[in-house]
Formats: structure tokens, C-alpha cells, sequence
């Protein structure tokens, strides 16, 4: 039944639920909390800027997507998503030691990027990029920490379903929705 068109009887209006292939606008305000922690808030979007997404396209969490499955325009959600069925725990070979010569420029530390706490953004040997936080700084050595920042935290949404559509059959082709003043491939 999820992503079929629901009836009212007495109005005879139909109403688009969420589904495979619908494009979803959303508006939400996302906390975490870790280790059962005070929930802080991670992001809020606005109005003026939903996320928008191809339902099914597996680019969001399964687990997000699944929450809002049959749901209907202008339909308030609250849910949460334990942190292995969202980014996962935190994995300790997911941190690594390297010499602080890789901060070096022209020989000196950059101290701006050399902070802990900054993201920074790497190439593996196959010229693929990644993106670490500086965990830690001490005797030469700098802590990367490759685990995503929200891994071992859990979500806690809450929301509105702003808008449902039909995907074109480019934006399926594609995998993700198409929105105003994107470049199209």
C-alpha cells in the first residue's frame, strides 16, 4: 500500500503518499544524543531550504526512509534511529595515527588546519577522497578519526512532509532528485 494514492471518500480528493520513485521535500530538526547523553541539536532546515530527495534511491539512511514511508503531504513525523541503524558505532580501526609532517607547509605546521576537532579532507593512495576529524595532537603525531561525526549517536527527528511528487524518469535514471538551479548531467 506505501506509495499508492489514497481516496477521501467524502471529497473524492486523492492524496500522494511517500514511496519508491516520489520526490519528498521534508523540513526537520535533527538532535543526537550518545550513551544515553542530553540530546543536542545536530541541524534544523527550514522552509526555505528542505531536504529533497528521490524516495528509495538508498542515498539516506534505510531507516530515515522507512519512518516516512506512506506518509502524506503537510504530515508532522517524530522518530528516532538507534545508532546502528543509523551511521553505525564508532569503529576503532576507523582511527588512525599519522605524522604531523602531513600539516606541514614549507615546513612549518599549518596551525590553522592542525586543530583538533577540524575536518579535513584527504586522498587515499587510489586518489580517492575522505574526509577525517583531528581527534587528537601529541608527540608528533596526529589522531584521525575516519568514523562518520554522528557514528554511535542516535537520531532523533522531528518534522513536516512538505511536498510529494512523481519522479521524472531522468531523476530515476539518475538517482536523485532534480531540483531548482541544479546542473542535470
Amino acid at each position: 500500500m506505501a506509495g499508492e494514492t489514497l481516496i477521501c471518500p467524502l471529497f473524492n480528493i486523492k492524496e500522494m503518499q511517500i514511496g519508491q520513485n516520489k520526490v519528498v521535500s521534508v523540513t526537520y530538526i535533527l538532535h543526537s544524543s550518545k550513551d544515553g547523553s542530553e540530546k543536542v541539536m545536530v541541524e534544523e532546515t527550514g522552509n526555505e531550504n528542505p531536504l529533497i530527495f528521490l524516495f528509495g534511491s538508498g542515498q539516506l539512511i534505510p531507516a530515515f526512509e522507512s519512518n516516512l514511508n506512506g506518509l502524506t503531504e503537510g504530515s508532522p513525523f517524530s522518530f528516532s534511529i538507534d545508532a546502528e541503524n543509523a551511521y553505525g558505532m564508532t569503529e576503532e580501526d576507523a582511527l588512525v595515527k599519522v605524522a604531523d609532517d602531513m600539516f606541514k607547509v614549507d615546513g612549518v605546521l599549518d596551525l590553522e588546519v592542525l586543530r583538533i576537532g577540524n575536518m579535513v579532507p584527504l586522498l587515499d593512495r587510489e586518489g580517492n577522497q575522505l574526509v577525517a576529524r583531528i581527534a587528537a595532537i601529541e608527540d608528533g603525531t596526529v589522531l584521525l578519526d575516519f568514523n562518520h561525526p554522528l557514528a554511535g549517536h542516535d537520531l532523533h527527528f522531528s518534522g513536516t512532509v512538505v511536498n510529494i511528487r512523481e519522479a521524472t524518469a531522468e531523476e530515476i535514471s539518475h538517482g536523485h532528485a532534480h531540483t531548482p538551479g541544479m546542473h542535470h548531467h
